[in-house]
């Protein structure tokens, strides 16, 4: 009989072992919880990378105007507008969008050249 009592003791010990395992597994904060936690990881290494090839393109593009005048001043005068004396600069119209044209009106592609 004692034999009996402590086989019926460990099963139920290990049944409520397995019991509580599969609700801590399956809970708010077992797998599922984990496998975002993963995918959340994840995202934010590609983000990582992505910051450090970012960095690395504005180290070069430091480095390269520091040691090159001439590329120091054509950004200078692209940033500000600036040009030499005898130069001209042209401003031109931005372009309408394709889904702007009126409908009714042909597009200047299918327009026959002036004679």
């Amino acid at each position: 009989m004692k034999n009996a009592v402590r086989r019926t003791v460990f099963l139920l010990v290990v049944g409520l072992i397995g019991v509580y395992g599969y609700l801590v597994l399956r809970g708010p904060q077992g797998i599922p919880a984990l496998r975002e936690k993963w995918r959340e990881i994840r995202t934010l290494e590609e983000d990582n990378t992505n910051l450090q090839r970012e960095n690395q393109y504005r180290r070069d593009r430091i480095k390269k105007l520091e040691e090159n005048p001439s590329a120091q001043e054509l950004e200078i005068r692209k940033k500000l507008k600036l040009v030499r004396p005898g130069e001209t600069s042209f401003i031109l119209p931005d372009q309408p969008k394709a889904d702007q044209t009126k409908p009714d009106q042909p597009k200047p592609e299918a327009l026959p050249e002036p004679k």
